[in-house]
Formats: C-alpha cells, structure tokens, sequence
C-alpha cells in the first residue's frame, strides 16, 4: 500500500508487492528455523518491540531519539540475543559432552 504513494503504475506497485511477499516468506522460513537454535531470540525481539512501541510513544510526546541511537539498540539488542543463545548452546554442549565422558567413565569405558 504505501508504493502508491510513490507511483500509480501498476507494473511496480503490483511487482513490488509480490516481491515484498515473496521475501516475507523467505524470510520467516529463516526466521522460524533461527528461533529453534536460538533460545532467547524471542526474548530479544520482544524487547526490540517494546523498545519500538516506546520509542514511537515518546516520538508522539514530542521527544526525538536519533535515527543512529535507535539502529545501534536495534543491532545491539538482536546482537546480544544472538550472542547470548550462541554462548547458552555452548554450555551446553560442553555439559553433555562431560556428562557423556563421565557416564563412559563410570562404566570403565575411553570416551
């Protein structure tokens, strides 16, 4: 909808659309496989969304947070999701690998 603000030939605003469609689902596919392996994912973007709810309400009050600001806590907040989950999935690799070894052990076995 918002590509007719910006022209009124069909062409475009009908290619745009199933462009747009076609990479939402992409997308998603992407995205739903990236929930899965990362656990807090969902958590961080919740905060990204109240941090866009608050800002847009602050926006209306009359106070205007820099574009650079609010980029920076968008990445910094995905980026620590991220972050986060990748060190979470490595503890717990390295717990079943010891608890692995330590089940080997116990029963006279090399792991």
């Amino acid at each position: 909808p918002a590509v007719f603000a910006v022209t009124d030939d069909p062409l475009v605003v009908y290619t745009s659309n199933i462009a747009a469609i076609l990479g939402l689902r992409s997308l998603y596919q992407v995205l739903a496989v990236a929930a899965e392996d990362l656990i807090y994912l969902e958590k961080a973007v919740a905060i990204l969304l109240g941090f866009i709810g608050l800002k847009l309400t602050a926006e209306v009050a009359g106070f205007e947070l820099n574009s650079l600001i609010s980029l920076f806590a968008i990445v910094g907040i995905l980026g620590g999701g991220i972050y986060l989950s990748l060190e979470e999935q490595k503890k717990m690799k390295a717990a079943a690998a010891e608890a692995k070894a330590e089940r080997a052990s116990s029963r006279g076995e090399v792991a």
